[in-house]
C-alpha cells in the first residue's frame, strides 16, 4: 500500500493458525497483544494507524525479542484491558527467527495474541515501491526490487503459515483494510468508532480553527437584549425557550437535523475518526449554547458518541 495506493474490491484470507500453544486457541476477538506482519509494502503502516484508533498502543519494528519485556512494561497481564499492537518484520533481520520463541513464551504467560499477515501480489508490490521511490528493505547491492521482494516472501513463509488472519491488499483501498481489520477486532461499528464534538462559541472572541463544521447563529433574535435575561446562558430554561421555540427556530433546526442526518453516514463511510461542530453566535453566551445542547442531544439520540462543550461561555456577562 506504499502504504497508499490499494483499490477496491476486499479479499481477506482468513487462515487458521499453527498453534504454539494451545493456550492462544479460542481467544476473544480483542486479543491483548496483535502482532502485525507481512510483505513490506502490502499495508503495515496504515494497519498500524487502524489499532491506533482502536486505543491499541502501537509500537512500529519492534525486535521479537523485546516482545515479553514490552509486555511487562505495558502492564499487560491475563484478562487485562490494555491491549497493545506490534509490526514486526524483517527490517529486524536477524532478530526475526526469534518471534516463534517468544510467542511461545507470551501464549505460556496466559496473555492472548493475534498475528496479523498483511500480503500483496508481486507486481503491486513492485508498482508500490516504484510509485514511493523507497528502497526495499531486503535489497543488497544489485538486487533489484522484485529480487528483494521474492527474497522476503520466502523468508517470511513460515510466519505466514502462523498467522490467524491473512489479508491480501492487492486489490483494495486504504478504507477498505482499516474496515476488514476493524470487523476482525472489534465488535464496534464504524459509527460507533466516530467521536463527534460539539461546541458553542462566540465570534466575537474569534473563530474556532479546529472545526470541521461551523454554524453561524447570529441570525435569530438575541436574548442578551432582553435584560432578564442577558445574565443567563443558553443552559438556562428562560433561554432555551426564548431561543428554541421561536417560529425561525423550529424551521432551521429541521433542516440542521435533516443536513446532520444526511452528512454523518458519510462521515462514518469515509473512515473519519473525530468530527468537530462549532456552533456561533455573538457572545457565545446564549443562542449558540443553546443550539449546541440541542445538536450533540439528536446525534446521541443517532447514535453517535458525542461531547459538548462551550468554549466561551466562562467569558459570559452573567451577574
Amino acid at each position: 500500500m506504499g502504504d497508499n495506493g490499494l483499490e477496491s474490491q476486499p479479499k481477506t484470507v482468513e487462515s487458521g493458525p499453527v498453534p504454539v500453544s494451545e493456550a492462544i486457541q479460542g481467544q476473544a476477538d480483542a486479543p491483548s497483544i496483535v502482532i502485525i506482519t507481512g510483505m513490506s509494502g502490502a499495508g503495515r503502516t496504515e494497519a498500524m494507524h487502524t489499532f491506533e484508533d482502536l486505543e491499541y498502543f502501537c509500537i512500529d519494528n519492534l525486535p521479537p525479542s523485546l516482545l515479553l519485556n514490552l509486555v511487562s512494561l505495558a502492564g499487560l497481564s491475563a484478562g487485562g484491558k490494555r491491549k497493545l499492537a506490534v509490526v514486526c518484520d524483517l527490517r529486524a533481520k536477524e532478530f526475526f527467527h526469534e518471534l516463534k520463541e517468544e510467542l511461545r513464551r507470551i501464549a505460556e504467560a496466559g496473555i492472548s495474541y493475534r498475528i496479523l499477515f498483511l500480503d500483496s501480489r508481486d507486481d503491486v508490490l513492485l508498482a508500490r515501491f516504484k510509485a514511493s521511490r523507497r528502497r526495499h528493505p531486503l535489497t543488497d547491492a544489485g538486487m533489484t526490487i522484485i529480487g528483494g521482494i521474492q527474497r522476503e516472501r520466502e523468508l517470511l513463509a513460515t510466519v505466514r503459515e502462523m498467522a490467524h488472519s491473512v489479508i491480501d491488499t492487492s486489490d483494495i483501498e486504504p478504507r477498505d483494510l482499516r474496515k476488514q481489520i476493524r470487523d476482525l477486532f472489534t465488535k464496534e461499528t464504524e459509527q460507533e468508532s466516530l467521536t463527534v464534538s460539539v461546541f458553542s462559541f462566540g465570534f466575537k472572541h474569534g473563530m474556532p480553527i479546529d472545526a470541521d463544521i461551523i454554524i453561524d447563529v447570529r441570525f435569530l433574535p438575541n436574548p442578551y437584549y432582553e435584560l432578564a435575561l442577558r445574565p443567563l446562558t443558553g443552559l438556562d430554561d428562560q433561554v432555551r425557550a426564548f431561543v428554541l421555540d421561536r417560529e425561525e427556530t423550529r424551521r432551521f433546526s429541521e433542516s440542521w437535523r435533516n443536513l446532520l442526518d444526511v452528512v454523518m453516514p458519510g462521515y462514518v463511510t469515509e473512515g473519519k475518526q473525530v468530527l468537530s461542530i462549532g456552533i456561533g453566535c455573538t457572545g457565545g453566551q446564549h443562542r449558540s449554547v443553546a443550539l449546541a445542547e440541542e445538536t450533540g442531544r439528536h446525534l446521541r439520540q443517532t447514535g453517535y458518541k458525542t461531547t459538548i462543550t462551550h468554549r466561551d461561555l466562562a467569558l459570559a456577562e452573567v451577574n
